[in-house]
């Protein structure tokens, strides 16, 4: 199966038939189940996915499916280095069982799928409430994937490096400046070798990774209107308004206001 180009992550409700199928693409993929089951097998390796199980695809490994009667998934579509995710957690085919809270969030966000939320048929690929949509769902199940809580198999330490662990401190002190060695300590490494480490598991040195973190919790945050725009910048750590207005609108390509007044 050939593919567009996908420059942003994306998210979408599937069924599969029975007939088997093949796919190969360079983004990598999330498939959650949600009604019924399918069978799927990446580089040989078979697994089931339903509601309790799911499979992460790493770019470019083929994968085999098939439906096994109705069935629905939720798929998320993501090129490499669009969300706060570290890049080993796709360096191999895995599935991970997933717990309640996380199946809730997957329902959540298909109910909001199914609402129109992808917008009308055949509307334009770069609608703004369609965008907004793709990068809220998809910011939100990978924070979920990577705090891990509750969910087997999803981590994939590197050289003893725990995600979960430094997803969780570092949004703990988002709106501070980051301290390398604090973090490496926490964590039980050298400042140096634990930047290293760093690198090699999440692709990015920790202040590049750190900057999208703060703006992948933003879009959580825009969604609160008690907060105002200046609360959120310095919460995630900019020293004002501007400066995250700034950061935000050359990531996502609309201010954060104009995203807030977007229709949800």
């Amino acid at each position: 199966m050939t593919h567009a180009a996908v420059t942003a992550p994306s998210v979408s409700l599937r069924r599969f038939g029975a007939e088997e199928a093949s796919d190969v693409h360079d983004f990598h993929q999330v498939v959650l189940g949600l009604d019924g089951a399918m069978v799927m097998a990446v580089d040989g390796i078979a697994q089931q996915i339903d509601a309790r199980c799911a499979w992460l695809i790493p770019a470019g490994a083929r994968h085999d499916y098939a439906g096994l009667g109705e069935n629905r998934q939720l798929v998320l579509d993501l090129p490499a280095a669009t969300l706060a995710v570290p890049e080993r957690l796709f360096d191999r085919a895995r599935t991970v069982i997933v717990d309640a809270p996380f199946t809730a969030l997957v329902q959540r966000i298909a109910v909001r799928a199914a609402h129109g939320a992808h917008g009308a048929h055949g509307a334009p690929a770069d609608d703004l409430e369609v965008r907004r949509f793709h990068w809220d769902a998809a910011a939100r199940l990978g924070a979920a994937l990577v705090a891990g809580a509750g969910i087997q198999g999803a981590q994939a330490p590197a050289a003893g490096l725990d995600f979960a662990r430094i997803d969780h401190w570092l949004r703990a002190h988002l709106s501070e400046p980051l301290r390398i060695a604090d973090l490496a300590a926490h964590c039980g490494f050298g400042m140096r070798r634990f930047h290293q480490l760093f690198i090699e598991a999440f692709g990015e040195t920790p202040h590049r990774y750190l900057q999208r973190l703060r703006l992948d919790t933003s879009l959580t945050l825009l969604a609160d209107p008690r907060l105002s725009l200046t609360d959120i910048a310095l919460d995630i750590g900019f020293g004002d308004q501007s400066a995250y207005t700034h950061a935000f609108t050359r990531r996502f390509g609309l201010a954060p206001g104009q995203w807030r007044a977007l229709r949800h």
